[in-house]
């Protein structure tokens, strides 16, 4: 049986200066973790991404 998946991309916010707070990551995980998603990448913020970006999958 073949596999599919849903995938779901969320930006954590920043702060002023670009900042994130490790709680609103945590607190993004876990809500997701919760709704059943699995994360499988993050992209980490840079100077023209200054967002992390938060990438989960869960079967269909």
């Amino acid at each position: 049986m073949i596999k599919q998946w849903k995938y779901l991309v969320v930006e954590v916010p920043t702060g002023f200066m670009g900042g994130f707070k490790h709680e609103a990551l945590q607190e993004e995980l876990d809500k997701q973790g919760r709704l059943g998603w699995e994360l499988v990448n993050v992209i980490h913020a840079t100077p023209t991404l200054p967002t992390p970006t938060l990438v989960f999958k869960k079967e269909q």
